[in-house]
C-alpha cells in the first residue's frame, strides 16, 4: 500500500507534467441512431482508442482507476431507458498499482443504450459521458453526445446558446472609454520581481533538501565519482558539472506542461487552484508526506524505476550516461524531495496570478540548489573535508518539514472552507491550530519528545537551540496576534481574512469597508452616489489579496481614501456557489467557443477575462459611474504607489 500512496504521490505532484507526451485526442468518438420502432431506439457511441492507450469500462472495480459513466439528460421525463447501457468486449487485468482486477478496452470501445421515448414531441437526446483514459498516466475526460431522432447529429454550440444565453453574456461584456489607458505605461517590473521572488523561494526549498539523508550522503559520494574514476581530472569535472545541469534541466522539464492547461482555457489554473476537492486532496497528501517525514513510513517509489534508470547510465555511457545518473538520483531521494516539491507546487498555486510561470521559476530554483554543491564540490574537492558528517541532525530536519506541511496542509483545508463557505476553519481556530504545532515543534526541539526513526537524545546541539527558540518566538509571536496584542502582518495571506472569525462582524467586506459583490449592483450605487469605483478582483483562497489588504489597504492614508472616495465592488472569481438557475447562462467567446456560466466564479472569472484581459487575482480597477477608466490597471505593489494610483484615479474623475 505504501508503494501506492507514494505512486498516487507522484502522479499528482509531480508528473501532471507528463500530460505533454500525450495525444491531444487519444480517443476519437463516432456516434449513430438506430430507429427500432415509432417509439423505440438505439443510441450507438463507438470510441477509436490511441494505440498503447486504454479506457475503462463502466463496470471497473471500484477500488482501482475510474470507470465510464454516462448521464442521459431528460431520461424519466422525455424518453426511458430499457436496461443499461451494454458494452462490446473487454479485457480484464489485475492491477498491481490498485491491487483490484480491472475492466478497460484497448482499440476501440462500443457502447449501445436502447430507449423508448415519451414525450413525443421530442427530437433530440442530449448525453454526457465521462471516462477516464491511460497509457502510462490517466487523464480524465468529458464527452457530449446529442442525437437526433431523424439520425442528423445537432449543432452543440447552435443548441446551446439560445437568445437569453446572449442577452445574459452581452451583459456581461463592458462597452468602456478610454480601454487603452488600462495598459498605458505598465512594464513588467512586478512581474519579473514575483519570478525572482518565486525562484528564491524554490532554491530555498532545494537547500533544505540537501540537508535530508536522502541528498546530503549523495553529495560526496557522487562527486567521487566522477572526479575519482574518470580517466582524467578535467573530465571528471566536466562531468559533474554535466550532472548538476541536468538535475537542473530535470526539475524545469517537470514544470514545462502547465504552460498548456493555460492553453486550452485561460482561467483553467485559477479553477485549479481553487477547486475545492483538489484543495482537500492536498490536504491530505501533505498530512501523508508529513507523517512520513515523522518516521512512521518511508515514501518510496518502485525500486525498478531506479535500477533501470542506473542500469541506463550505466549501460549508454558518456553524457546520455550523466542524465541517467541525474534521473536516478531524483527517483531515489523522492522521499525526502518529493513533500517539498508538493510544498512548492502548492505555494506557487496559492500564489495565484502566473501559476504556471511561477512553477518553473520555483522548480528550476529547486533544481539550481540541489545542482550546486555537485558543481563546486567537483571544481573544489578539498571542500569536501569541511562538510558534516551524516547523522542524527537530518532526521531532525525531517521532522522540523514534518511540522511545516502539517502547516501548509491547512491553508488548503483553509482554501476548500472559504470557497465552499463551510464557516469551520475560522481565523482563530486556524491560528490556533498553528499554535499547537508551533508549540509541539518547539517541545519536540529542545528534547522533550522523540518520533520513532530519532535516536537517544543525548546533547542538543547549538543548532537545534537555535531553532527551537525561533520556533518558540514564533509561537509566542501567533498567540499575541490572535489575542489582538499585535498585529499578524508577517502571515498576511495564510490565515483567513480577519472578517472571516468566530465572532460576529459588522461586515464580510474587508477592513470592514462597505463593499459590493456583484458588479451591476455597485454600478448602480456609484451612480447614485457619482463616486468612482474601486473593482477588486480578488478571491476567497488568494493569498496575494490578502497581502494587500492586510498591508496596504490598511495603511492609514490609504485606508480612508478607499473607504470614504470610493466605491469597492469586490469580485470573487473562486467562489463555487451556485448562481441562481435563471442567471444561468452559456456564455460564447469571439472565437464560437462556448463557456458554461453556473456559478459566481465563472461568472467574474469571464467577467475579468473579457474585459480587461487578465485571469490574475488581486487585479485592481478605477472606473468612473460612465465605464471610463482612470487609470492603468494595477495588481502587487507597495503602499505609495498604490496610494498615488488611488489619488490619480480620484483626479481623472473630475
Amino acid at each position: 500500500m505504501i508503494r501506492f500512496f507514494a505512486l498516487l504521490l507522484f502522479i499528482v505532484v509531480l508528473p501532471l507534467g507528463v500530460f505533454a507526451q500525450t495525444e491531444d485526442e487519444p480517443v476519437v468518438w463516432e456516434q449513430q441512431i438506430n430507429k427500432i420502432s415509432e417509439s423505440e431506439y438505439e443510441l450507438v457511441m463507438q470510441a477509436k482508442i490511441l494505440d498503447g492507450w486504454h479506457m475503462y469500462s463502466q463496470f471497473t472495480s471500484e477500488f482501482g482507476s475510474l470507470p465510464s459513466e454516462f448521464t442521459y439528460n431528460g431520461n424519466g421525463t422525455l424518453y426511458e431507458l430499457i436496461d443499461g447501457t451494454k458494452e462490446s468486449e473487454t479485457i480484464k487485468e489485475y492491477s498491481e498499482v490498485f491491487e483490484v482486477e480491472e475492466t478497460y478496452f484497448k482499440d476501440d470501445a462500443t457502447f449501445t443504450q436502447r430507449i423508448k421515448i415519451v414525450d413525443s414531441a421530442i427530437n433530440q437526446i442530449d448525453v454526457d459521458l465521462f471516462f477516464q483514459v491511460c497509457e502510462e498516466v490517466c487523464i480524465p475526460m468529458d464527452k457530449n453526445f446529442i442525437f437526433t431522432l431523424d439520425g442528423s447529429v445537432a449543432e452543440a454550440v447552435i443548441a446551446t446558446v439560445d437568445d437569453r444565453s446572449s442577452a445574459l453574456g452581452q451583459e456581461l461584456r463592458l462597452d468602456l472609454k478610454n480601454r487603452e489607458l488600462l495598459t498605458q505605461g505598465q512594464d513588467n517590473i512586478a512581474r519579473t520581481t514575483n519570478i525572482w521572488m518565486i525562484f528564491g523561494l524554490g532554491f530555498l526549498g532545494g537547500l533544505i533538501a540537501l540537508l535530508t539523508p536522502c541528498v546530503f550522503p549523495m553529495i560526496p559520494l557522487t562527486v567521487s565519482f566522477f572526479t575519482k574514476h574518470s580517466q582524467n581530472k578535467s573530465k571528471g569535472i566536466v562531468n559533474a558539472l554535466l550532472y548538476g545541469f541536468f538535475i537542473i534541466l530535470i526539475y524545469f522539464l517537470l514544470s514545462l506542461p502547465f504552460h498548456l492547461f493555460d492553453s486550452v482555457d485561460s482561467q483553467i489554473l485559477n479553477s485549479i487552484a481553487t477547486n475545492v476537492w483538489l484543495n482537500l486532496l492536498f490536504f491530505v497528501i501533505f498530512i501523508f508526506f508529513a507523517f512520513s517525514f515523522f518516521g512512521y513510513y518511508e515514501l518510496t517509489l518502485p525500486s525498478s524505476w531506479a535500477n533501470k534508470m542506473d542500469d541506463a547510465s550505466s549501460k549508454v555511457g558518456g553524457v546520455l550516461g550523466v542524465f541517467f545518473m541525474a534521473v536516478t538520483l531524483a527517483i531515489v531521494s523522492f522521499s525526502c524531495t518529493g513533500p517539498i516539491l508538493g510544498g512548492l507546487l502548492g505555494g506557487t498555486t496559492l500564489a495565484e496570478g502566473e501559476v504556471a510561470s511561477n512553477l518553473t521559476a520555483g522548480m528550476t530554483g529547486f533544481g539550481v540548489a540541489l545542482a550546486l554543491p555537485f558543481a563546486l564540490f567537483a571544481l573544489f574537492p578539498a571542500w569536501l573535508n569541511s562538510l558534516p558528517k551524516s547523522g542524527g541532525w537530518m532526521t531532525t530536519v525531517k521532522v522540523v518539514l514534518g511540522f511545516l506541511e502539517i502547516g501548509l496542509a491547512l491553508k488548503f483545508l483553509s482554501n476548500a472552507d472559504l470557497v465552499g463557505h463551510w464557516g469551520i476553519l475560522k481565523r482563530e481556530i486556524f491560528l490556533g491550530i498553528w499554535i499547537v504545532l508551533g508549540i509541539a515543534m518547539t517541545l519536540y526541539l529542545f528534547g522533550l519528545y522523540k518520533f520513532p526513526h530519532d535516536g537517544p537524545i543525548k546533547k542538543l546541539s547549538l543548532g537545534r537551540k537555535v531553532a527551537a527558540f525561533i520556533s518558540a518566538a514564533f509561537t509566542i509571536y501567533m498567540i499575541l496576534g490572535v489575542t489582538n496584542i499585535t498585529n499578524l502582518k508577517l502571515l498576511s495571506g495564510f490565515p483567513p481574512p480577519e472578517f472571516y472569525s468566530v465572532f460576529e462582524q459588522e461586515s464580510d467586506c474587508p477592513l470592514g469597508i462597505d463593499c459590493f459583490k456583484d458588479f451591476d449592483e455597485g454600478l448602480a450605487y456609484a451612480k447614485e452616489v457619482n463616486k468612482p469605483i474601486l473593482l477588486d478582483f480578488t478571491g476567497w483562497a488568494c493569498v496575494n489579496c490578502r497581502k494587500m489588504e492586510e498591508n496596504v489597504w490598511s495603511d492609514a492614508e490609504v485606508f480612508p481614501i478607499i473607504k470614504d472616495n470610493y466605491v469597492l465592488i469586490s469580485l470573487y472569481t473562486d467562489d463555487r456557489e451556485e448562481l441562481p438557475e435563471a442567471e444561468q447562462f452559456n456564455f460564447q467567446y469571439d472565437s464560437g467557443r462556448v463557456k458554461e456560466i453556473n456559478n459566481i466564479a465563472q461568472k467574474w472569472g469571464t467577467f475579468q477575462d473579457v474585459n480587461f484581459s487578465s485571469i490574475s487575482q488581486p487585479f485592481y480597477v478605477l472606473l468612473s459611474p460612465d465605464l471610463k477608466v482612470l487609470n492603468t490597471s494595477i495588481q502587487n505593489t507597495d503602499i505609495p504607489t498604490y496610494k498615488n494610483w488611488l489619488l490619480e484615479g480620484l483626479k481623472n474623475n473630475n
